[in-house]
Protein backbone atom coordinates (compact mmCIF):
# COMPACT_ATOMS: atom_id res chain seq x y z
CA UNK A 1 0.00 0.00 0.00
CA UNK A 2 2.80 2.45 0.94
CA UNK A 3 4.54 1.76 -2.38
CA UNK A 4 1.30 2.48 -4.20
CA UNK A 5 0.76 5.77 -2.39
CA UNK A 6 4.33 6.74 -3.13
CA UNK A 7 3.78 6.14 -6.85
CA UNK A 8 0.60 8.23 -6.81
CA UNK A 9 2.44 11.11 -5.14
CA UNK A 10 5.34 10.81 -7.61
CA UNK A 11 2.86 10.96 -10.50
CA UNK A 12 1.35 14.23 -9.22
CA UNK A 13 4.84 15.70 -8.76
CA UNK A 14 5.78 14.79 -12.33
CA UNK A 15 2.55 16.33 -13.67
CA UNK A 16 3.14 19.51 -11.68
CA UNK A 17 6.55 19.78 -13.32
CA UNK A 18 4.77 20.06 -16.67
CA UNK A 19 3.32 23.43 -15.62
CA UNK A 20 6.76 24.67 -14.59
CA UNK A 21 8.36 23.53 -17.83
CA UNK A 22 5.46 25.05 -19.75
CA UNK A 23 6.40 28.44 -18.33
CA UNK A 24 10.05 27.94 -19.25
CA UNK A 25 9.13 26.84 -22.76
CA UNK A 26 6.74 29.75 -23.37
CA UNK A 27 9.42 32.04 -24.87
CA UNK A 28 11.08 29.12 -26.69
CA UNK A 29 8.24 27.44 -28.57
CA UNK A 30 4.73 28.43 -29.72
CA UNK A 31 2.18 26.45 -27.63
CA UNK A 32 0.81 24.44 -30.57
CA UNK A 33 4.28 23.45 -31.76
CA UNK A 34 5.34 22.62 -28.18
CA UNK A 35 2.36 20.31 -27.83
CA UNK A 36 3.13 18.67 -31.17
CA UNK A 37 6.76 18.04 -30.25
CA UNK A 38 5.84 16.76 -26.79
CA UNK A 39 3.29 14.23 -27.90
CA UNK A 40 5.17 13.12 -31.01
CA UNK A 41 7.97 11.95 -28.72
CA UNK A 42 5.55 10.52 -26.16
CA UNK A 43 3.64 8.62 -28.85
CA UNK A 44 6.80 6.86 -30.03
CA UNK A 45 7.59 5.84 -26.44
CA UNK A 46 4.04 4.66 -25.70
CA UNK A 47 3.83 2.59 -28.88
CA UNK A 48 7.25 1.16 -28.02
CA UNK A 49 5.92 0.08 -24.61
CA UNK A 50 2.94 -1.55 -26.32
CA UNK A 51 5.32 -3.42 -28.62
CA UNK A 52 7.41 -4.63 -25.66
CA UNK A 53 4.20 -5.91 -24.06
CA UNK A 54 3.37 -7.69 -27.34
CA UNK A 55 0.33 -5.51 -27.93
CA UNK A 56 -0.78 -3.81 -31.12
CA UNK A 57 -2.38 -0.41 -31.48
CA UNK A 58 -5.84 -0.98 -33.02
CA UNK A 59 -5.79 2.23 -35.06
CA UNK A 60 -8.47 1.12 -37.51
CA UNK A 61 -10.68 -0.75 -35.06
CA UNK A 62 -10.87 2.09 -32.51
CA UNK A 63 -10.20 5.11 -34.71
CA UNK A 64 -13.35 6.94 -33.60
CA UNK A 65 -12.48 6.53 -29.93
CA UNK A 66 -8.87 7.55 -30.53
CA UNK A 67 -9.94 10.66 -32.45
CA UNK A 68 -12.28 11.80 -29.67
CA UNK A 69 -9.79 11.09 -26.89
CA UNK A 70 -6.92 12.57 -28.88
CA UNK A 71 -8.80 15.79 -29.55
CA UNK A 72 -10.09 16.32 -26.00
CA UNK A 73 -7.27 15.03 -23.82
CA UNK A 74 -4.11 15.47 -25.88
CA UNK A 75 -4.82 18.36 -28.23
CA UNK A 76 -7.42 20.54 -26.47
CA UNK A 77 -6.32 20.04 -22.87
CA UNK A 78 -2.57 20.30 -23.41
CA UNK A 79 -2.70 23.11 -25.97
CA UNK A 80 -5.05 25.21 -23.84
CA UNK A 81 -2.78 24.63 -20.84
CA UNK A 82 0.34 25.76 -22.71
CA UNK A 83 -1.53 28.76 -24.12
CA UNK A 84 -2.62 29.70 -20.61
CA UNK A 85 0.94 29.44 -19.29
CA UNK A 86 1.98 32.21 -21.68
CA UNK A 87 -0.54 34.49 -19.95
CA UNK A 88 -0.59 33.49 -16.28
CA UNK A 89 1.77 31.97 -13.73
CA UNK A 90 2.17 28.25 -13.20
CA UNK A 91 0.86 28.71 -9.64
CA UNK A 92 -2.33 30.35 -10.87
CA UNK A 93 -2.86 27.68 -13.52
CA UNK A 94 -2.24 24.94 -10.97
CA UNK A 95 -4.74 26.39 -8.53
CA UNK A 96 -7.48 26.61 -11.15
CA UNK A 97 -6.65 23.07 -12.30
CA UNK A 98 -7.84 21.90 -8.88
CA UNK A 99 -11.27 22.10 -10.49
CA UNK A 100 -10.55 19.09 -12.72
CA UNK A 101 -12.42 16.65 -10.41
CA UNK A 102 -15.39 19.01 -10.66
CA UNK A 103 -15.29 18.83 -14.46
CA UNK A 104 -15.30 15.04 -14.17
CA UNK A 105 -18.31 15.25 -11.86
CA UNK A 106 -20.13 17.43 -14.37
CA UNK A 107 -19.74 15.03 -17.29
CA UNK A 108 -20.23 11.77 -15.34
CA UNK A 109 -24.06 11.83 -15.13
CA UNK A 110 -24.36 13.16 -18.69
CA UNK A 111 -22.18 10.57 -20.42
CA UNK A 112 -22.05 7.62 -18.02
CA UNK A 113 -25.60 8.10 -16.67
CA UNK A 114 -24.31 7.65 -13.12
CA UNK A 115 -25.77 9.43 -10.12
CA UNK A 116 -23.65 11.91 -8.18
CA UNK A 117 -24.25 12.42 -4.45
CA UNK A 118 -25.35 15.72 -2.91
CA UNK A 119 -22.09 16.14 -1.01
CA UNK A 120 -20.14 15.89 -4.24
CA UNK A 121 -22.18 18.71 -5.76
CA UNK A 122 -21.62 20.79 -2.61
CA UNK A 123 -17.89 20.32 -3.12
CA UNK A 124 -18.32 21.35 -6.75
CA UNK A 125 -20.06 24.60 -5.79
CA UNK A 126 -17.33 25.38 -3.25
CA UNK A 127 -14.64 24.85 -5.90
CA UNK A 128 -16.46 27.08 -8.37
CA UNK A 129 -16.54 29.85 -5.75
CA UNK A 130 -12.81 29.35 -5.24
CA UNK A 131 -12.11 29.65 -8.97
CA UNK A 132 -14.16 32.86 -9.08
CA UNK A 133 -12.00 34.29 -6.28
CA UNK A 134 -8.87 33.25 -8.20
CA UNK A 135 -10.15 35.21 -11.19
CA UNK A 136 -10.97 38.19 -9.00
CA UNK A 137 -7.63 38.05 -7.20
CA UNK A 138 -5.70 38.51 -10.43
CA UNK A 139 -8.04 41.18 -11.76
CA UNK A 140 -7.70 43.25 -8.59
CA UNK A 141 -3.94 43.29 -9.10
CA UNK A 142 -4.47 45.31 -12.26
CA UNK A 143 -3.27 42.55 -14.54
CA UNK A 144 -3.51 42.79 -18.31
CA UNK A 145 -6.49 41.38 -20.23
CA UNK A 146 -4.26 38.42 -21.09
CA UNK A 147 -4.56 37.32 -17.47
CA UNK A 148 -8.30 36.87 -17.78
CA UNK A 149 -7.77 35.04 -21.08
CA UNK A 150 -5.26 32.74 -19.39
CA UNK A 151 -7.68 31.97 -16.56
CA UNK A 152 -10.43 31.11 -19.03
CA UNK A 153 -8.06 28.91 -21.02
CA UNK A 154 -7.28 26.85 -17.90
CA UNK A 155 -10.98 26.46 -17.12
CA UNK A 156 -11.59 25.25 -20.68
CA UNK A 157 -8.63 22.88 -20.30
CA UNK A 158 -10.22 21.46 -17.14
CA UNK A 159 -13.48 20.88 -19.00
CA UNK A 160 -11.59 19.18 -21.85
CA UNK A 161 -9.86 16.91 -19.37
CA UNK A 162 -13.09 16.10 -17.56
CA UNK A 163 -14.64 15.07 -20.85
CA UNK A 164 -11.56 13.01 -21.78
CA UNK A 165 -11.56 11.20 -18.45
CA UNK A 166 -15.25 10.28 -18.52
CA UNK A 167 -15.08 9.18 -22.16
CA UNK A 168 -11.93 7.21 -21.38
CA UNK A 169 -13.84 5.32 -18.72
CA UNK A 170 -16.64 4.68 -21.18
CA UNK A 171 -14.19 3.27 -23.73
CA UNK A 172 -12.24 1.26 -21.14
CA UNK A 173 -14.32 -1.82 -21.95
CA UNK A 174 -12.83 -1.82 -25.44
CA UNK A 175 -9.15 -1.43 -24.56
CA UNK A 176 -6.80 -1.04 -21.60
CA UNK A 177 -5.58 2.37 -20.42
CA UNK A 178 -2.14 2.07 -22.06
CA UNK A 179 -3.68 1.32 -25.46
CA UNK A 180 -6.21 4.16 -25.13
CA UNK A 181 -3.51 6.61 -24.08
CA UNK A 182 -1.19 5.59 -26.93
CA UNK A 183 -4.00 5.89 -29.48
CA UNK A 184 -5.11 9.25 -28.08
CA UNK A 185 -1.51 10.48 -28.15
CA UNK A 186 -1.13 9.46 -31.80
CA UNK A 187 -4.27 11.24 -33.00
CA UNK A 188 -3.76 14.16 -30.63
CA UNK A 189 -0.33 14.72 -32.16
CA UNK A 190 -1.91 14.80 -35.61
CA UNK A 191 -4.42 17.45 -34.46
CA UNK A 192 -1.61 19.48 -32.92
CA UNK A 193 0.49 19.25 -36.07
CA UNK A 194 -2.44 20.44 -38.18
CA UNK A 195 -2.96 23.41 -35.85
CA UNK A 196 0.64 24.47 -36.50
CA UNK A 197 0.02 24.98 -40.22
CA UNK A 198 0.06 28.67 -41.00
CA UNK A 199 0.25 29.62 -37.32
CA UNK A 200 3.85 28.86 -36.34
CA UNK A 201 6.60 31.26 -37.34
CA UNK A 202 10.04 29.66 -37.45
CA UNK A 203 11.52 32.89 -36.08
CA UNK A 204 9.44 32.47 -32.92
CA UNK A 205 11.38 29.32 -32.00
CA UNK A 206 14.23 30.09 -29.59
CA UNK A 207 15.50 26.85 -28.09
CA UNK A 208 18.13 26.99 -25.35
CA UNK A 209 19.78 24.26 -23.32
CA UNK A 210 17.16 24.66 -20.59
CA UNK A 211 14.37 24.60 -23.15
CA UNK A 212 15.61 21.31 -24.61
CA UNK A 213 15.74 19.77 -21.13
CA UNK A 214 12.20 20.99 -20.42
CA UNK A 215 10.96 19.54 -23.71
CA UNK A 216 12.60 16.22 -22.87
CA UNK A 217 10.97 16.30 -19.44
CA UNK A 218 7.40 16.99 -20.62
CA UNK A 219 7.74 14.33 -23.33
CA UNK A 220 8.96 11.59 -20.99
CA UNK A 221 8.59 12.13 -17.25
CA UNK A 222 5.44 14.31 -17.36
CA UNK A 223 3.75 12.07 -19.91
CA UNK A 224 4.93 8.46 -19.96
CA UNK A 225 6.64 8.35 -16.55
CA UNK A 226 3.68 9.88 -14.71
CA UNK A 227 1.26 7.65 -16.63
CA UNK A 228 3.08 4.48 -15.56
CA UNK A 229 3.50 5.63 -11.94
CA UNK A 230 -0.17 6.60 -11.63
CA UNK A 231 -1.58 3.43 -13.16
CA UNK A 232 0.64 1.10 -11.13
CA UNK A 233 -0.25 3.10 -8.01
CA UNK A 234 -3.97 2.79 -8.77
CA UNK A 235 -3.63 -0.98 -9.16
CA UNK A 236 -1.98 -1.22 -5.72
CA UNK A 237 -4.12 1.26 -3.80
CA UNK A 238 -7.41 0.93 -5.67
CA UNK A 239 -9.32 3.38 -7.86
CA UNK A 240 -11.54 4.79 -5.12
CA UNK A 241 -8.68 5.53 -2.72
CA UNK A 242 -6.49 6.94 -5.51
CA UNK A 243 -8.82 9.73 -6.66
CA UNK A 244 -8.08 12.18 -3.80
CA UNK A 245 -4.37 12.17 -4.61
CA UNK A 246 -5.10 14.16 -7.78
CA UNK A 247 -5.71 17.07 -5.42
CA UNK A 248 -1.97 17.17 -4.72
CA UNK A 249 -1.36 18.46 -8.26
CA UNK A 250 -2.20 22.14 -7.55
CA UNK A 251 -0.28 21.97 -4.27
CA UNK A 252 2.93 20.82 -5.95
CA UNK A 253 2.44 23.31 -8.78
CA UNK A 254 2.24 26.23 -6.36
CA UNK A 255 5.25 24.99 -4.37
CA UNK A 256 7.38 24.60 -7.50
CA UNK A 257 6.14 27.92 -8.91
CA UNK A 258 7.19 29.75 -5.78
CA UNK A 259 10.54 27.98 -5.42
CA UNK A 260 11.67 27.58 -9.03
CA UNK A 261 9.99 30.51 -10.80
CA UNK A 262 9.87 33.01 -7.92
CA UNK A 263 6.17 33.54 -8.58
CA UNK A 264 3.96 35.61 -6.32
CA UNK A 265 0.27 35.29 -5.49
CA UNK A 266 -2.09 37.82 -3.94
CA UNK A 267 -3.88 37.11 -0.68
CA UNK A 268 -7.19 36.76 -2.51
CA UNK A 269 -5.62 34.29 -4.93
CA UNK A 270 -4.36 32.22 -1.99
CA UNK A 271 -7.84 32.22 -0.49
CA UNK A 272 -9.45 31.30 -3.81
CA UNK A 273 -6.95 28.52 -4.47
CA UNK A 274 -7.40 27.06 -1.00
CA UNK A 275 -11.19 27.08 -1.35
CA UNK A 276 -10.93 25.46 -4.79
CA UNK A 277 -8.78 22.63 -3.43
CA UNK A 278 -11.05 22.14 -0.39
CA UNK A 279 -14.07 21.88 -2.67
CA UNK A 280 -12.31 19.33 -4.85
CA UNK A 281 -11.32 17.29 -1.79
CA UNK A 282 -14.91 17.30 -0.53
CA UNK A 283 -16.15 16.22 -3.94
CA UNK A 284 -13.65 13.38 -4.30
CA UNK A 285 -13.49 12.10 -0.70
CA UNK A 286 -16.76 12.93 1.03
CA UNK A 287 -18.96 13.01 -2.06
CA UNK A 288 -20.98 9.85 -2.54
CA UNK A 289 -19.99 8.99 -6.09
CA UNK A 290 -21.26 5.68 -7.42
CA UNK A 291 -18.80 2.85 -7.18
CA UNK A 292 -18.47 2.70 -10.93
CA UNK A 293 -17.19 6.25 -11.50
CA UNK A 294 -14.79 6.97 -8.63
CA UNK A 295 -14.04 10.38 -10.11
CA UNK A 296 -12.12 8.78 -12.96
CA UNK A 297 -9.30 7.67 -10.69
CA UNK A 298 -8.41 4.84 -13.01
CA UNK A 299 -7.82 7.18 -15.93
CA UNK A 300 -4.39 8.66 -16.53
CA UNK A 301 -3.72 12.35 -16.32
CA UNK A 302 -1.41 14.02 -18.83
CA UNK A 303 -0.68 17.19 -16.99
Amino acid sequence: MNRGIGLLVIATILWAGNYICGRYLGPALPPTFLNTMRWAISTVILIGILFLNKKKLPVFDLWKEFIILGFTGIFAFSTLTYLALTNISASQAGMISAGIPIAILFFTPIILKEKIGVNAWVGAVISIIGVFLLFQGRLEEGSSPNTLIGNIQVVLACLAWGLYTVLGKRYSKQADSLTLTAGAALFGTVFSAISCIGTVDVESIHMTGTAWLCLLYVSTFASVGAFLAWNVGVKIVGAGKSAPYLNLLPVWTVVFGLLLLNEEMSFLSWVGGTITIIGAVIASIIGKVSAKSKLGADASFNG
